[in-house]
């Protein structure tokens, strides 16, 4: 085992066989030459009670899986060689180490292109059904042998035991063992490894010839430490001081499964809410109080009629009194439950299932793609998806990746093959729907994609898909002795069946079946390599819970200052919702790196669309279809769940640009009000509001959690109406201060309120609740958080222009329309990006130029009787316009860096 000791890192591989100038010019001659290089991934089968391995798509190509642009026969001829050296290079090290002698049996095989391997040594090539030929079958990128006698000890003892198909490990793992080698193209692929009792082999592949090596080399540590423990050597009974005896209740499966975690019911947010609720009643009282000695003195009772717009102050204030609230309890209420289990939070991993292989629910990722970078942006998130698809089949599981590919027909024929080879080769199931043509000619059949934000309905065209296949299995008859393979020509003829009834319309290919629960991620997340069986398993002891939501961390892919900005941004606001939530407040659900029970979909979110009359899921109507989801399903008598315990594994993409930002924001707007409020020409008809929020208003909701989604909703009308106010506020303060009732309080106050709890109190609050939980010392958390006030104080200042633009086109059936996040940098210098600024922003500076010329006006132009001079006059409107002003410009790091 000495050899096995040694290690040869990615950086020792490339120095080992990096070419110099001169090996350059022998490579022709045979010369050793290697240069480092990365591989494309492992086609994978899912194997389990609804993993399929359908034929090979139609629309497949031989794209080398080095990329398409190697089409000259010189780059070929150069990536022969390297694949060629590589394999020499990796074999030479496995006899290093060891792990490999001169059997036909043992070697290495890494793929060169589609359908073409390379292995070394040469001879195991020559022989039939062996290592390459099995190899070739599983196509994947690279696969080794290890053959130690620790490992034959290990195969020798398995072989005895004929009915054990896998070698546990103390984790809860599981390592496929194979009576033969050639049993290897039907094994489970997501293990990476397999146990070969004939000949006696350890087998073991990756998606990257560059990691196999460390693969190996870590699968051969956690074999001999599952076998001798931990132990380094020191004899316990030494210890003289002993250690603490601990007693463990051990229960067997069926007792653990029984078991029902109690999770309490917390009431402190529905304290809280009570709180706010009194100190808004107090506030609005004190006004009153106002009104009521104004009338007696005057007598007149005229202004009491601006009692009747109390509902709408409380609304509109209600999420800073809620604000205020929450920083005295972050600084001094309860903090424990944040790392405890209640009915509506898990701070902590939930029990987790114990079932023989095979039997625990199969999970489905489904991810909707549009027109993301296939290398930058798609593969590194289904990269991360197989890691954690691996260690659920090690524990028994059975998962499958459901692509819904909005932009597959509409990308170059280039783009769209490379992305058809990419999901083949890792075995994801896909579904892509025509391009939107609404005024199609004969021959062709008219196609709608419907919703501003086509994600909902692009997610409805796979499901419904897939239900479509469903239907047809449904049909067939299944005799006894039916086993996995007559299942996948069952299914791979239902898809054709509806393939050919779309009539070429539809582009799809592998499983694309749904199983007992969805992950539901976008295209740019990273989810953490161990978090499948943790979330079946509190979704299988929870039945009432429809949706999981995870916390979720940020993967930066720049280094700008705005991308940062968003970053703390991000983590503020899952850091106040995990604080929330804790305290009994109702989970909320983003949208992705979520767990979905697809029974409470289609019990409680399906519907018939009244457009084309299909069964969907997903509301087409809203452009927040993930807010639409969680009242659907909370009015229907399920709940929601949020989940921290992960601490940040899960991680999502952020804005990387202003225009992405303000987009968001946009979007969130329009749909918080097209959720609540019909357009303006239905409130004679239909009345203003909309059935979803009466049925919310009327559910069995608890009404303290009711009290905060209104405060969250009425964020985005505080936010939208605050340039009216204080333009409004700039004359009425101008012209009429003197004569106006003292109920009214002037924009300066209201600023001075804001600039009190939210940047400072908010910031002080947060930083004191990070120290308190143990994420962060106070300090640094203190300091951090400040950093971040200018930038978000112009951010959130200038946001008002385009909030209520988002919630007028909405009220008058303005078209507007948003696409897909940009998910990789695009490269602008200063001068490119000053007229996309003009283009985006110009309304925006009309409105700052007007505004300054007004108050320019106003203190030096208008009549001296007219004139607006006042500071608590100025201040508000001239830091709404500086804000609108400086968003698109200091916030840009493309026009701040002034690079050319």
């Amino acid at each position: 085992m000495d050899g096995a000791k040694s290690r040869l890192s990615p950086g020792d591989l490339q120095e080992m066989v990096q070419m110099t100038s001169k090996e350059k010019k022998r490579a022709s001659t045979g010369d050793n030459s290697i240069q480092s290089m990365g591989m494309q991934s492992i086609q994978i089968t899912t194997p389990g009670r609804q993993s399929l391995m359908p034929g090979q798509s139609a629309f497949s190509r031989p794209v080398s899986v080095h990329g398409s642009s190697n089409n000259s026969r010189h780059s070929r001829v150069s990536m022969a060689l390297r694949t060629d050296v590589i394999a020499e290079g990796i074999w030479q090290e496995q006899l290093r180490r060891q792990w490999a002698s001169y059997t036909p049996f043992e070697g290495i095989v890494i793929k060169r292109s589609r359908g073409e391997f390379v292995c070394a040594p040469a001879i195991i090539k020559n022989h039939r059904d062996n290592l390459y030929d099995m190899v070739t079958q599983l196509n994947v990128t690279a696969a080794l042998t290890l053959r130690t006698s620790t490992i034959e000890s290990i195969i020798r003892a398995l072989s005895s035991a004929s009915e054990l198909s896998y070698m546990p490990f103390a984790d809860g793992r599981k390592l496929q063992v194979l009576p033969r080698l050639t049993d290897l193209p039907k094994c489970h692929k997501h293990h990476f490894a397999a146990l070969i009792i004939e000949p006696p082999l350890l087998v073991v592949w990756d998606d990257d010839d560059k990691k196999i090596l460390a693969r190996a080399a870590q699968l051969e540590d956690d074999i001999v430490k599952n076998i001798w423990g931990d132990s380094d050597g020191y004899d316990e009974d030494e210890d003289e001081k002993g250690s603490p005896e601990v007693t463990v209740d051990e229960l067997d499966p069926t007792q653990l499964e029984a078991a029902q975690e109690h999770r309490p019911t917390r009431l402190t947010s529905s304290i809280m809410v009570g709180l706010t609720l009194a100190l808004s009643i107090a506030c609005l009282g004190l006004g009153w109080r106002l009104l009521a000695m104004q009338t007696t003195v005057d007598g007149s009772f005229t202004r009491l009629a601006l009692v009747a717009v109390a509902p709408l102050t409380i609304f509109i204030s209600l999420f800073l009194f809620l604000s205020i609230v929450t920083d005295v309890f972050q600084v001094a209420g309860p903090v424990s439950s944040i790392l405890q289990n209640s009915k509506n939070y898990s701070g902590k991993p939930p029990v987790r299932l114990q079932r023989s292989a095979g039997d625990l629910p199969h999970v489905t990722i489904q991810m909707p793609v549009y027109k993301e970078g296939l290398r930058p942006v798609i593969k590194p998130t289904v990269l991360s998806l197989k890691a954690a698809i691996s260690t659920y089949e090690m524990q028994g599981g059975t998962a499958n990746i459901f692509i819904n590919d909005d932009g597959m027909q509409l990308i170059s024929e280039r783009d769209a093959d490379a992305r058809r080879e990419f999901y083949e080769e890792h075995s994801i199931g896909w579904v892509a729907r025509p391009r939107n043509n609404p005024n199609a000619e004969a021959p062709e059949i008219p196609f709608i994609r419907r919703g501003r934000f086509k994600k909902a309905s692009n997610m409805n065209y796979g499901l419904r898909f897939s239900n479509r296949i469903e239907q047809r299995l449904a049909d067939v008859q299944r005799p006894t002795g039916w086993g996995q393979d007559a299942e996948n020509v069952a299914y791979s003829r239902a898809m054709r069946e509806v393939l050919d009834e779309d009539a070429g319309r539809t582009w799809a290919d592998g499983n694309v079946r749904i199983g007992d629960y969805i992950l539901l991620i976008d295209s740019d997340t990273r989810v953490p390599a161990d978090c499948l069986l943790d979330a079946v398993s509190e979704m299988d002891q929870s039945p009432e819970v429809a949706i999981l939501q995870y916390s979720s961390g940020v993967m930066n892919v720049t280094d700008s200052f705005f991308e940062k900005g968003v970053t703390w941004f991000t983590n503020l606001i899952y850091t106040a919702i995990t604080f929330s939530v804790a305290q009994g407040d109702i989970p909320p659900f983003v949208g992705h790196n979520a767990v979905l029970r697809w029974s409470a979909i289609q019990d409680a979110a399906s519907y018939e669309c009244k457009d084309d009359g299909f069964e969907k899921f997903w509301s087409e109507s809203h452009v927040s279809e993930d807010f639409d989801m969680a009242l659907r399903l909370q009015t229907s008598g399920y709940s929601l769940r949020f989940a921290a315990y992960t601490k940040g594994g899960f991680k999502e993409g952020v804005s990387l640009t202003v225009y992405d930002e303000l987009a968001r924001w946009e979007k969130y707007a329009y749909g918080v009000n097209e959720l609540i409020f019909h357009p303006f020409r239905f409130w004679i008809v239909r009345g203003p509001f909309t059935p979803l929020f009466r049925r919310f208003i009327f559910s069995d909701i608890k009404f303290f959690r009711k009290i905060t989604i209104l405060g969250y909703i009425g964020t985005y009308y505080a936010i939208g109406i605050s340039w009216v106010l204080s333009l409004a506020n700039y004359f009425l303060t101008g012209w009429i201060f003197p004569v106006l009732d003292q109920y009214y309080l002037d924009s300066f106050a209201v600023y001075f309120s804001i600039i009190i709890v939210f940047p400072l109190a908010g910031n002080f609050a947060l930083a004191v609740l990070r120290y308190r939980i143990g994420e962060q010392t106070f300090l640094s958390a203190l300091l951090n958080n400040f950093k971040w006030v200018p930038l978000f104080s112009i951010f959130l200042g200038g946001l008002s222009l385009h909030i209520s633009k988002a919630l007028l086109c909405h009220f008058f059936e303005l078209d507007i329309q948003w696409g897909a996040t940009s998910k990789e940098v695009e490269r602008c210098n200063f001068i490119e990006e000053i007229p996309k600024i003009a283009k985006s922003f110009w309304g925006t500076f009309v409105y700052c130029f007007v505004m300054t010329a007004l108050m320019i006006c106003g203190y030096f132009v208008f009549p001296r009787d007219w004139r607006i001079t006042d500071f608590v006059s100025i201040y508000p409107l001239a830091a709404v316009t500086a804000s609108h002003f400086a968003l698109p410009v200091l916030l840009n790091p493309a026009l701040m860096k002034f690079t050319f």
